[in-house]
């Protein structure tokens, strides 16, 4: 029980100190006059991702070579871009269903074809060279692997920046800065300085997630690695994507992808090249799994992308089918006191979308952010 909580408050510490680390990196990119794409799929994926990073690198350095906290550090590298490819565009799909455009349902998402085609693109490629890594003992080429992993997500971030330089929002539209509520906007160092306490407050957050995940797995005799990769990127990733919901409310579907796809190339590349250079990267047969099932999923978007030049929501609804595989996998395999917990995991995300549609509904219709 004391794991439990443990969990739960880690979690609510990770995620406030997320917040704050988004809030300060929105101003940030004002202070550095980037435009709002690189903003929207850049800098926020960069922020979004940060409690799961730090989650990763915690388990892995800190861990002292335990097996288990090893474990914890890839389920959560792996999680993030299963949950993305999968649960969130079925959320997204959802929501286009439900949310109809200038008064008629969808038929196609308004979206910008081709900024979704590059980013699945560069998807695929890196998150299936980091998962092909495993496959590879010499060490030296797994170091060119990593590195060739990070410099794909560098050109990644190029290409946005020159194709998006539209200028970002003016200061009245940014959310206030939480260590700055004086009229006008906040001068550089605080700016910086809640950057920095959020990373410190997920630092903190993350080294207890880690710690009681271990203490939960082992209880419920649980690996470590499943639990890790079914609620670390769950509890830290998909309420940030609360804003793809809000974006399809308003008819604004290419934010909403772009949001997701953004943030799957830079959990697709940079954090597996973390994972290549610090652990084994021997990947188990649930890790494979999820990893075959987000390339599955995001190759059908893209492909019926480049089929027709169009998207349908319906499309996107299959997500939440290949998640639901390897829920049913994990069920299907776990101990008894781990079923019960995980069948949780349906109840709860439909607990979520349920609330995050009634959300979105009222922020649409009342104007809020």
């Amino acid at each position: 029980m004391t794991d439990v909580v443990v969990l739960v408050l880690s979690f609510g510490f990770i995620l406030l100190a997320a917040e704050f680390f988004t809030n300060a990196v929105e101003w940030l990119g004002k202070i550095l006059r980037l435009g709002e794409g690189a903003i929207g799929s850049v800098i926020a994926a960069v922020g979004t991702a940060m409690p799961e990073t730090m989650i990763s690198l915690l388990a892995i350095l800190a861990g002292h070579g335990e097996e288990a906290a090893r474990d914890v550090g890839i389920g959560a590298i792996l999680g993030a871009p299963f949950m993305l490819a999968t649960l969130a565009l079925c959320l997204v799909g959802i929501a286009a269903v439900s949310f109809p455009a200038g008064g008629r349902p969808r038929r196609t998402m308004l979206i910008d074809s081709e900024v979704m085609k590059r980013d699945l693109r560069f998807f695929l490629v890196v998150y299936t060279v980091a998962i092909g890594a495993a496959f590879i003992r010499p060490q030296p080429v797994r170091i060119v692997l990593a590195l060739g992993l990070w410099a794909a997500y560098a050109i990644y971030v190029a290409q946005t920046f020159r194709n998006g330089r539209r200028p970002a929002d003016e200061p009245e539209h940014l959310r206030a800065l939480y260590l700055w509520r004086r009229p006008g906007g906040p001068p550089t160092a605080a700016v910086v300085t809640q950057v920095v306490l959020a990373l410190a407050g997920i630092v903190v957050g993350a080294r207890y997630f880690v710690l009681a995940t271990q203490g939960l797995a082992e209880a419920l005799a649980m690996p470590a690695f499943v639990l890790s990769l079914l609620v670390a990127p769950v509890a830290t990733e998909l309420p940030e994507k609360l804003n793809s919901l809000i974006w399809v409310s308003r008819g604004q579907d290419t934010l909403a992808l772009g949001n997701i796809t953004g943030a799957m190339v830079f959990q697709g590349s940079v954090i597996p090249a973390i994972g290549i250079l610090l652990t084994p990267w021997v990947l188990n047969g649930f890790a494979l799994l999820s990893a075959a099932l987000a390339i599955g999923s995001a190759l059908l978007v893209y492909l019926g992308l480049r089929r027709s030049g169009t998207l349908a929501p319906t499309l996107l609804l299959t997500g939440g089918v290949w998640y639901s595989v390897f829920l049913s996998t994990i069920l299907a395999t776990g101990s008894g006191n781990a079923r019960w917990y995980l069948l949780m995991v349906p109840v709860g995300l439909a607990l979520y979308a349920v609330g995050a549609r009634h959300t979105a509904r009222h922020r649409a219709v009342s104007g809020g952010e």
